[in-house]
């Protein structure tokens, strides 16, 4: 049987992943503390996708942006006339919903895009009431999800926290390319906080107030915009894909070849087919399972205004199918904007062309922090019924930690000493814990419950050969190891050699 969000967000409360801010409290509708294990998952998730997108590759650099910045940025970006949803209020009680949430959960009907002339149309044919009294509703209105503030004591000095990390990406962009001397095409990616006040937020961590992104724009030349050297490396990659048109006739995604979707041009780009499978591949490489992701086109009423085309990597949540990954063709309309607005020169000077050229943003992949944590955390998840206990099976690097060091008993003091000695020799190369409370049987439960690829159990014939027992989680198999040969064993392991 599926398991529900509220039952993963239970678990995740209870074995000290996420906690409900300020609970104390009351706590606060869309924001989220990560306990002791939530954390070191996060960050061992942001370590890889930053390995895979910055250190692995030669043409992408990273940058750290402030968090609140000039707000001619978001003037420019579009984000302060625009960055709306639309609110449904009740003339009589005053609440307030977001209507596409509101629409979708009366009518099973997606209603991503639609001005507010078509969202008020279907809520007047269909005559939709106030959920908590049952009145009718106003007009729905736009309403602005940035968050304000005020920078320095002085009165209208109004600014916002950023609802987006790819504006500080492109305010940047010609001192990036001056300190680095990158060459097109090349990308710069960053990890950080935003903020949007959302009207409702809701499925745990997949639509919160505060949220981290993991973003990267890739630029390329003009003249290069469907020239990726290298989309060979990805033609026989297979996905499950669902276009635009396939949405409209009503047709299942179909497996499909990179090579396929090109040929049939169900993919426009080759920049955009390479990426969609770079990022599918990360997923995949850290145990997210090809059945339970797709891609998807956006309609063209659904996507963004500069964008030239936009998909979706979906992942098969406890909610049904919703953006994992975002990844839209932005073109030059960002660049273009700043500089209009700025003033400033933020070409690119093209060495080939011996000309001044205004890069095209050819992809964006959008990653939020908090739904790829959903999603490994979903994936993960495994009541085993003949253990009769879950079963975290994270890859082991996102584990938050990587083993557990045990003595078989712990009213030995020959045992625990000589676990303990196990247990400082390979600390300082691993995020490892002690554990000698309870039975044996009863610790390899905790630490599957929470993740732990392997255990490490000192026993008494550990004192006369100097061997360990190493016990994996996703199998219960066990090996006796050599503690001179621990560390590489355990490394090997780890990275599931």
């Amino acid at each position: 049987m599926k398991l529900t969000i509220d039952e993963l967000s239970v678990f995740c409360k209870k074995k000290g992943f996420i906690y409900p801010s300020s609970e104390i409290y009351g706590g606060m509708s869309g924001f989220f503390d990560y306990g002791p294990l939530g954390v070191e998952l996060k960050n061992s998730i942001k370590a890889e996708w930053w390995k895979a997108h910055v250190h692995d590759r030669d043409d992408v650099v990273g940058i750290d942006g402030s968090i609140i910045t000039n707000p001619k940025v978001w003037v420019a970006s579009g984000h302060v006339g625009s960055f709306t949803d639309a609110i449904l209020e009740c003339g009589k009680c005053g609440s307030k919903t977001r209507a596409d949430h509101f629409i979708e959960d009366k009518l099973k009907m997606d209603t991503a895009g639609l001005p507010l002339e078509q969202i008020n149309s279907i809520v007047k044919s269909h005559k939709l009431k106030c959920g908590k009294c049952g009145s009718a509703f106003k007009d729905a209105a736009g309403f602005n999800l940035m968050f304000q503030t005020n920078v320095g004591p002085a009165e209208g000095s109004t600014s916002y926290l950023r609802p987006e990390t790819a504006q500080v990406i492109f305010a940047d962009f010609r001192q990036v390319t001056d300190t680095t001397r990158i060459k097109l095409p090349f990308g710069i990616a960053q990890i950080g906080k935003a903020f949007r006040n959302e009207i409702s937020p809701r499925d745990f961590l997949f639509r919160c107030r505060e949220f981290e992104q993991m973003e990267m724009e890739y630029f390329v030349s003009p003249d290069q915009a469907n020239s990726c050297p290298y989309v060979n490396e990805v033609l026989d990659y297979e996905l499950l894909v669902l276009s635009a048109e396939m949405q409209q006739k009503k047709h299942a995604a179909k497996k499909m070849k990179i090579r396929e979707a090109l040929d049939k041009k169900v993919i426009k780009t080759q920049w955009h087919a390479y990426w969609l499978a770079f990022e599918h591949k990360w997923f995949s490489s850290l145990g997210i399972s090809h059945d339970n992701m797709r891609i998807r086109q956006h309609f063209d009423e659904e996507k963004s205004h500069y964008a030239l085309d936009t998909w979706d990597i979906e992942y098969n949540f406890p909610f049904g199918w919703k953006e994992l990954q975002g990844m839209a063709n932005r073109t030059d309309y960002d660049l273009s904007q700043h500089m209009k607005h700025s003033g400033k020169d933020l070409s690119y000077y093209d060495e080939e062309k011996k000309a001044r050229v205004t890069p095209h943003v050819v992809v964006e992949p959008s990653q939020g922090v908090e739904r790829a944590f959903l999603a490994f955390v979903n994936e993960a998840y495994n009541d085993d019924k003949e253990r009769g206990n879950i079963v975290l099976k994270l890859h082991p690097k996102l584990a938050p930690y990587k083993a557990a060091v045990f003595p078989l008993v712990s009213n030995k003091p020959e045992l625990t000493s000589k676990a303990k000695e196990v247990y400082l020799s390979i600390k300082p190369e691993f995020n490892i814990y002690w554990d000698a409370s309870g039975s044996i049987g009863r610790r390899y439960a905790r630490a599957d419950e929470t993740g732990v690829p392997a255990c490490i159990t000192v026993d008494f014939k550990t004192l006369e050969d100097d061997t360990v027992t190493v016990r994996s989680r996703d199998t219960t198999k066990q090996e006796r190891v050599k503690i001179s040969e621990l560390k590489k064993a355990l490394t090997d392991f780890l990275n599931k050699k």
